[in-house]
């Protein structure tokens, strides 16, 4: 019976740690320079009326994203620039300053952190300053794989432990905040619809994380 017990806790030990492997994090910062630390503490000012000395947030928030197409290394070139490109015209009018994340899951689950978790990243109208956002490289016509459902899970789980993370929601669920006080705009015309990352996909992440019971409403 002693023998059967300890072989099962081993088997335990061996799954956690496979795990664990399975999902490391891998580094890969973006260029958080003088300049982009500047403008994201304007914008923290002007749109979500936070006046700060360093651009860091209190993490209640999970966004999930996709990339709509390119690479790992394509989508970390373009969120490595300080700046918006030219073609964005309405979140250029709101601020020069480019769009990112925290982190990118590749299509094989590879986890890649751009940025610590509590620093600033433009990626969610409203509610940046207290939202950690994740994007998924894929698309409408490149659906996420299950293996980036597994990865977001077991990143959704750490983050969970590591901050009070109340919320888990979709791009494109975005806009039920709108009149909540979580979300923070000064411009009340300032929204864009979004579809990312997609109702399977949040479906299939939720099932996962069903059990941290994160919502996806506000709660006034």
């Amino acid at each position: 019976m002693k023998q059967l017990v300890c072989t099962l806790f081993l088997l335990i030990l061996n799954f956690s740690s496979a795990q664990k492997s399975e999902f490391k994090v891998i580094d890969k910062p973006i260029n958080y320079s003088a300049e982009r630390i500047q403008l994201s503490l304007e914008y923290l000012k002007e749109h979500h009326g936070l006046t700060q000395k360093t651009p860091t947030i209190v993490p209640k928030m999970i966004v999930l994203h996709y990339t709509a197409g390119g690479t790992v290394e394509s989508n970390h070139q373009y969120f490595n620039k300080t700046h918006l490109e030219s073609a964005r015209n309405t979140l250029k009018k709101q601020s020069t300053l480019n769009v990112s994340s925290q982190y990118i899951v590749d299509r094989d689950g590879t986890i890649y952190q751009l940025m610590e978790p509590n620093m600033f990243a433009r990626h969610t109208i409203g509610l940046n300053y207290c939202a950690i956002g994740i994007e998924n490289i894929g698309s409408k016509k490149q659906p996420l794989t299950e293996k980036q459902v597994a990865a977001n899970a077991h990143l959704i789980r750490y983050l969970t432990q590591k901050y009070k993370i109340e919320y888990l929601i979709g791009h494109s669920e975005y806009g039920v905040f709108r009149n909540s006080k979580l979300w923070k705009e000064s411009d009340l015309k300032y929204f864009t619809g979004k579809e990312d990352p997609g109702k399977d996909f949040m479906s299939k992440v939720r099932i996962q994380v069903a059990d941290l019971k994160l919502k996806n409403q506000p709660s006034n």
